[in-house]
């Protein structure tokens, strides 16, 4: 294996294989992505199963993975942090991609992918202010290998959701 496939091999997530799903599962994944403090009693009510057997599905959905949290979605407005500024980042190499990593233990920072196209990270930053977000963008273009970075602020957000499970 060359550096070059070590440094990819390096930033790249491991990739599974779908799980199993049935559409009970599915079900019991739409009420939980609805709502997830529902109960397994409510659970079973809505799929027609007993609170046990709901139980024993939701173990095993997180189990495999396929459940990653329970969370609150909290509103980053209310939260003081009303900039949602969306980047593109394009590197210099795989190394430089790689010391983007380091912004992932950053509040302001919701997500972060690599992708494909113009850039080669794509970072979700909530800001409390364009202060904040011009030192963050500052921080950013102090990495060695930074070539350039667009920024995109969002005016209004209108669906902010995770997968479906159907």
């Amino acid at each position: 294996m060359t550096d070059f496939d070590k440094e990819k091999e390096d930033i790249r997530q491991a990739r599974h294989k779908p799980a199993e799903l049935d559409a009970i599962d599915r079900k019991i994944l739409g009420a939980l992505a609805e709502d997830a403090g529902r109960s397994y009693s409510e659970l079973g009510e809505i799929v027609n199963l007993s609170a046990p057997a709901v139980h024993d599905r939701v173990k095993k959905l997180k189990r495999d993975g396929v459940i990653k949290g329970t969370v609150a979605r909290l509103d980053g407005c209310k939260l003081g942090r009303t900039l949602l500024t969306f980047l593109i980042i394009n590197t210099s190499s795989y190394n430089a991609t790689r010391a983007l990593l380091q912004f992932t233990s950053r509040r302001e920072v919701e997500e972060l992918h690599t992708v494909a196209g113009d850039g080669c990270v794509l970072i979700k930053v909530r800001a409390a202010d364009t202060e904040s977000l011009e030192n963050f963008l500052m921080e950013i273009q102090n990495v060695e290998g930074v070539r350039s970075v667009r920024s995109y602020i969002a005016l209004s957000t209108f669906i902010e959701r995770g997968p479906s499970p159907d």
